[in-house]
């Protein structure tokens, strides 16, 4: 209930179940301030006091103000021996006359008023209510982490994802003072959603508690300073057993990487030889050609006295030449090559031209 959670100092305010700490004007009219936790069921009570008056004149109400100004809404009326509940699935009566919501909303977040009738007088009870979400079960995350020199430096962050108005706080997780006598007692005692420490290595691990609250609620989580000492000095936030299986990965990568590179590589040699290396195909090789002048003199016989230099006609034919004439498989026959004499260059391999003058016999 929420009344477990009211600071000492509001309790007195409150007035829950009896009349002490009644603010009251002339006797007619009080208001306290409640505290209802979201999602939850919640009563609001009324003093001892106006019990009786009640029980005597059966003649009371409750009612919440809606509106500014003033606009009120009936919630539940008592008539005798009867009472009537306006809003039966969200409220109703409880004990002693007291009003209970069943799940409290942001919306129920108003000012609540109990009115007792004693003939042509009235006498009011006013209840302001505030809604407040509880606080969740705190996370501790390590914000900062270093070891060295024997020594351990730790920078906590406590956080709650919900809840309304939280407050944080740090305490040792021991409840006595044995930690005292060698100083690492006080070591987690602060305020604040931060924790900073340090402390030695070699010292006995020990717990960190924070603690999250707010009026309604509280939930706390705790952190064991032993993970400490699973760090290498300097590098904050990496533990050991997070190494072996970072440095493994990083030799499977570099094999994998060399495999496919010589494999590219053997590949390549394979698919690209060396042209200089190559043999053609005898069936593709194209022989040179070469074209060759042939002149053809058309001798006539002659008839009585054959004149001087008179000019011979002369026929000129062109023949292509295109090398030797294959071997009897079909395959071309290498042309046969004469050797280089030393001291000279090689002879052209170009198509040579050449001149024939052929002329016929005379009869």
């Amino acid at each position: 209930m929420f009344q477990r959670e009211i600071p000492s100092g509001l309790a007195q305010i409150h007035g829950l179940g009896d009349s002490q700490g009644i603010k009251s004007w002339n006797g007619i009219s009080a208001r306290v301030t409640q505290l209802g936790t979201l999602g939850e069921r919640t009563i609001l009570r009324i003093p001892r006091k106006l019990w009786e008056p009640t029980k005597e004149f059966k003649e009371a109400s409750w009612k919440k103000i809606t509106e500014e100004p003033l606009k009120k809404k009936l919630l539940l009326k008592i008539s005798g021996e009867n009472h009537t509940e306006f809003e039966p699935e969200r409220m109703r009566l409880g004990e002693n006359f007291s009003l209970e919501i069943l799940n409290t909303s942001r919306d129920d977040r108003r000012l609540y008023e109990y009115s007792v009738y004693r003939g042509s007088d009235e006498e009011v009870w006013q209840i302001q209510l505030e809604v407040l979400e509880p606080v969740a079960v705190p996370s501790i995350r390590i914000l900062r982490q270093e070891s060295s020199n024997g020594s351990c430096w730790l920078e906590l962050s406590c956080s709650s994802e919900r809840g309304d108005e939280v407050s944080y706080s740090w305490d040792s997780g021991d409840s006595g003072d044995s930690r005292d006598s060698n100083g690492t007692g006080t070591l987690c005692r602060a305020n604040g959603s931060v924790l900073r420490l340090r402390f030695p290595l070699r010292s006995a691990a020990f717990g960190c508690v924070c603690t999250a609250r707010n009026p309604v609620s509280s939930h706390n989580a705790t952190f064991d300073t032993d993970q400490c000492g699973s760090l290498h000095g300097g590098v904050p936030g990496v533990r050991t057993e997070l190494l072996v299986p970072l440095v493994v990965l990083g030799v499977i990568v570099i094999i994998a990487i060399v495999v496919i590179v010589t494999c590219r590589a053997t590949r390549s040699a394979k698919c690209d030889p060396d042209p200089s290396q190559v043999t053609p195909d005898p069936s593709q090789v194209t022989p040179a050609s070469a074209t060759i002048y042939a002149q053809v003199q058309r001798v006539q016989k002659p008839k009585g006295t054959v004149p001087n230099a008179t000019p011979v006609s002369c026929t000129t034919i062109y023949a292509a030449a295109t090398g030797p004439p294959p071997t009897p498989n079909g395959a071309p026959r290498s042309p046969a090559v004469s050797p280089t004499p030393r001291g000279r260059p090689p002879l052209s391999q170009e198509p040579t031209t050449v001149y024939a003058s052929v002329t016929h016999p005379v009869a």
